[in-house]
């Protein structure tokens, strides 16, 4: 086939592509002005502990479940669309810009659900999957602990096999909606003489299992969004067990995630903020001041660059190619600076307004970007060896 020839086909793909693009963002479109109400929007901006938030959000998440737009890039035999990798990105362009709510187990979704999917027995496909994603189970990960954080392989808690049943003894902290869950992605410890990468096995357990407490864990945000959670003498059946025994790390790092477009919410968030706070600052002498158009110019600049570098990076996935392997460290990092430089931002551009309200608790909010899903360091680390090939 010649040169021309394969440019045409080309171009034909992209324009088949650019049309399904258009009319799955219509329809989205279309829907959300159905059914997304203020009520729900309200709720998504506060903290899910706030009244009656997570009854209102589980509610939507069912609502979301039930028309396909909870989950679009999961397969449609689990409640998903099928979703190209444009499509994910529309989807999420268009619930940002309408501030809607997603779904209440994002980490579920996002990362516990494709797991399940991926190494899952049929039976836990068919108990878990369809809950979740309507938001009827909650789920929370167990990963962190209180020596264990970034580094995950260095977990302590136990699980010991005895016949047909786990007996599982230790702590996790940091669990996401951990007071609230119905159910754990748990990671243990069940060969305590193996090298500390192996040895490790992933249990999806019930939170109300006899010798589990949830303590909520209070930020300094004032929210309550996370639990510490201790395991004493906790029994579950060997049933319990994803994946293979000793070969939790394996489910840990698995990459066979139906949500590729995730890392673009990074930038969009930032977009929204930037804005709101363009508006918020109408009509202020400091948005005069040189150098704070500077750094208002500096930021946007910066979210332009986490635009660019990931719809480059996508656009490269939806053409087949692998994604890269330091796509989400690069976006997560960018992110964590822009978001702490905007929070300070808000503080100098809008003055002793900006410390009581939504600003002054993005202030305190932004503290743990750096430190919530891999930490800057970590991802540092990531990026110079992974991605620019340096030695450990």
């Amino acid at each position: 086939m010649s040169i021309d020839a394969n440019h045409q086909e080309s171009a034909s793909v992209h324009e088949a592509e650019d049309a399904q693009v258009a009319s799955f963002r219509a329809e989205l479109l279309a829907w959300l002005a159905s059914e997304l109400t203020d009520e729900v929007i309200m709720a998504g901006r506060k903290p899910v502990e706030d009244g009656d938030n997570l009854a209102v959000l589980r509610a939507w998440n069912a609502t979301l479940a039930d028309a396909g737009w909870a989950a679009p890039a999961w397969p449609k035999e689990f409640g998903g669309r099928d979703a190209s990798i444009g499509q994910q990105l529309a989807w999420r362009e268009e619930m940002t810009a309408a501030r809607a709510p997603g779904v209440v187990n994002m980490i579920g979704v996002a990362n516990i659900g494709p797991a399940i999917m991926t190494v899952g027995t049929q039976a836990q496909k068919d108990r878990y999957l369809a809950p979740m994603l309507r938001g009827d189970k909650i789920w929370s990960q167990g990963m962190s602990e209180p020596d264990a954080g970034s580094d995950l392989a260095s977990l302590r808690t136990r699980a010991e096999l005895r016949g047909d049943t786990f007996i599982i003894n230790g702590q996790k902290t940091w669990n996401s909606l951990g007071q609230y869950a119905d159910h754990c992605q748990l990671y243990v410890r069940t060969d305590p003489g193996a090298p500390k990468h192996k040895g490790i096995s992933c249990l999806l357990i019930d939170m109300k299992t006899p010798g589990i407490e949830a303590r909520p864990l209070r930020t300094m945000t004032g929210d309550y969004p996370f639990a510490e959670v201790f395991f004493t003498d906790v029994e579950v059946p060997a049933e319990s067990l994803l994946g293979t025994l000793n070969e939790g790390w394996r489910v840990a790092m698995t990459t066979l995630s139906f949500e590729r477009a995730g890392v673009a919410q990074f930038h969009l968030g930032l977009s929204n903020r930037l804005e709101q706070l363009l508006v918020d600052a109408e009509g202020r002498d400091t948005l005069d001041d040189p150098v704070l158009r500077d750094r208002i110019v500096k930021i946007y600049i910066e979210i332009a660059c986490m635009r660019y570098s990931t719809t480059r990076e996508l656009e490269a996935i939806g053409l087949g190619r692998q994604p890269s392997v330091v796509m989400g460290s690069a976006a997560k990092l960018m992110w964590a600076g822009a978001d702490q430089d905007l929070a300070e931002l808000a503080i100098d551009v809008l003055g002793l307004e900006a410390l009581s309200g939504p600003w002054a608790k993005n202030l305190s909010a932004s503290q743990s970007t750096s430190i919530a899903g891999g930490t800057t360091q970590i991802n540092r680390n990531i990026l110079a060896e992974h991605g620019l090939g340096l030695p450990r």
